[in-house]
């Protein structure tokens, strides 16, 4: 939805304090302060491209003391430009709550898109009068973490005149408002508590096959036992890490680290042992100490006995022959 109107309606659904004579519209957290910001969609007259106006506005936004953003647009892709990675982790970093509409199939948008797909946003979706989920105005996905009303709603016009309409752009600043009156009834619960408060309150829908539901996310919002319930606080937000996101998904992109230059440095060689000298020359038909430890010695070790043990069967021989001989007697 593109009327000019739409910004005054969002936030008189979340912060509207109504006049003094008991007319016009009272949202759901009238004493909150707004910080409004225009975005100029594709197509505009905008001579900044949509993607770095949403930058720029989440990061004035922050810088300015927001402690709740609400974000009444959708996209029609999952992904999102990844100059959006850093606005919203710099939300986050500062403790602030992310409410994002789902968007409106009615609109033609047949998915839930960015930035309700970005890990950590709390994403809206809408139920008619009846708490059904509404089939024109919201979409489905299962990144929903809470529904809201959608149809049917008030909102003031910049000219302060009341008007009806519908959508998730209304269904999220009901949930925003709700938002900041948790932080106000509970100024120590980090964002991340305070969306926990706001999803595990939620009223369960007998329509839902499961929790979350990629219609009703974890139900329909419930203001009060949002405020009111005790829970146990949490470590993390449960709707998502966008630092552990963007560490696995965004590896690839990642700039190829230099690899380190060589070192120069020379490298200490332990130096060689002194060679030693060469023995004084001699006749090669004689001996060296050498030859004789490891040749001549070791062989006449092994010959020696050898030809002792040889003469001395030889000697023996010949002494039993001359022994037969003499008792031989003469014919």
């Amino acid at each position: 939805m593109r009327d000019p109107n739409h910004g005054s309606w969002v936030a008189s659904l979340a912060a509207g304090r109504g006049n003094p004579d008991g007319t016009g519209m009272i949202g759901v957290a009238p004493e909150a302060q707004l910080l409004s910001v225009s975005l100029g969609f594709p197509g505009s007259a905008s001579t900044v491209p949509f993607t770095e106006q949403v930058v720029d506005a989440m990061k004035w936004a922050v810088d300015n003391g927001a402690d709740v953003i609400n974000l009444s647009f959708t996209t029609n892709t999952l992904d999102w430009d990844e100059s959006w990675d850093e606005a919203f982790l710099y939300a986050f970093e500062h403790d602030v709550v992310v409410i994002v509409a789902a968007g409106n199939r009615g609109s033609g948008t047949s998915m839930i898109g960015a930035p309700a797909t970005i890990p950590g946003v709390l994403t809206v979706g809408g139920v008619d009068q009846t708490g059904v989920a509404s089939t024109g105005a919201s979409t489905q996905g299962i990144t929903i973490g809470i529904s809201a009303p959608s149809e049917s709603l008030l909102g003031i016009s910049a000219d302060g005149t009341l008007r009806s309409w519908d959508g998730t752009s209304g269904a999220a600043p009901i949930v925003a408002g709700a938002a900041a009156l948790v932080r106000a009834a509970h100024p120590d619960l980090d964002a991340a508590n305070v969306i926990n408060r706001l999803i595990r309150t939620a009223v369960p829908v007998p329509d839902m096959t499961r929790t979350p539901d990629p219609l009703y996310g974890y139900g329909l919002l419930d203001a009060e036992a949002a405020v009111t319930a005790s829970l146990p606080v949490v470590a993390g937000n449960p709707m998502g890490d966008l630092e552990e996101w963007i560490r696995v998904y965004r590896r690839a992109d990642a700039p190829e680290q230099p690899k380190p230059e060589p070192s120069s440095t020379p490298v200490a060689v332990p130096p060689l042992p002194a060679v030693e000298q060469p023995a004084e020359p001699g006749s090669p038909l004689l001996p060296t100490p050498e030859s004789l430890r490891y040749g001549t010695l070791p062989l006449l070790a092994l010959t020696v006995p050898g030809i002792l043990i040889a003469l001395g069967v030889t000697a023996a021989a010949r002494r039993i022959r001359l022994e037969r001989g003499r008792r031989t007697p003469t014919p």
